[in-house]
């Protein structure tokens, strides 16, 4: 059975750069406060990584 992570933006995407926000358009969050369960690869935690300061991540 795969591991997922919960995903929550905590922060707004005002000011982030054009990676940042096409990364949180392919992680599927569209505001604060939006969250989403994606599925623990390698490549969702890169993604995570680059977006760190504007998520919370949670282990489900």
């Amino acid at each position: 059975m795969t591991e997922t992570l919960k995903v929550t933006q905590r922060k707004s995407k005002n000011g982030a750069d054009r990676r940042q926000l096409d990364t949180l358009r392919s992680i599927g969050l569209r505001r604060v406060g939006h969250t989403v369960q994606v599925g623990d690869t390698p490549q969702m935690r890169g993604m995570l990584h680059k977006v760190r300061h504007l998520v919370e991540v949670d282990q489900t």
